[in-house]
């Protein structure tokens, strides 16, 4: 005679989220993708977005009140990257205020899409203005060396908030970039 048996399938728990400790409420959470600060919504990327204003308006001023700077492609695509960086940065240090304030993720799929194509897009043409400023300047003062008849000290304070504003455009693009392809 045969007599078929029950198979038994095991299923899996779901993964908790506080860390398998299910009777001690006072143990930490464990940390989630969205939890990591700088990225958009939380303080630190808020911070991160701050920063990348403040970098990029000081190389956008300190470029624009020399008098010559108009006579030199790569100050001229310097002051147009920099003005894009600080549009760019401050429309999203609103959005990440508004998150803030309502407590509301960004963690939208389109949304860190949006902002990475953005951060990336802004930081790489932000490098490529500093690098570009930045060989224009040492032309300039070490090959010409006419640094007197120019204003080389504004040239290159313009150049490095160009490449501090980069610095710190990076990390959110890395953060972005790393959230969507975890996805």
């Amino acid at each position: 005679m045969s007599v078929s048996h029950a198979s038994v399938h095991p299923v899996e728990d779901p993964p908790t989220t506080d860390g398998g400790n299910n009777n001690n409420n006072n143990a930490p959470a464990r940390v989630r993708m969205k939890d990591v600060q700088g990225m958009p919504g939380t303080k630190g990327g808020l911070a991160l977005r701050a920063a990348q204003f403040f970098f990029a308006t000081a190389a956008l001023l300190v470029m624009a009140t020399t008098s010559d700077f108009p006579s030199v492609t790569a100050f001229c695509y310097l002051v147009a990257a920099a003005g894009l960086q600080c549009l760019w940065s401050l429309s999203l240090a609103i959005v990440d205020i508004y998150a803030i304030l309502v407590m509301r993720s960004l963690q939208n799929h389109r949304v860190v899409c949006l902002f990475t194509i953005g951060d990336g897009v802004t930081s790489t043409l932000t490098f490529a203005a500093a690098c570009a400023s930045a060989g224009i300047t040492v032309l300039i003062d070490n090959d010409l060396g006419s640094c007197r008849q120019n204003h080389c000290v504004q040239f290159e304070t313009a150049t490095a908030m160009a490449f501090i504003s980069w610095f710190t455009a990076l990390p959110s693009f890395l953060l972005n970039f790393w959230s969507l392809a975890s996805r």
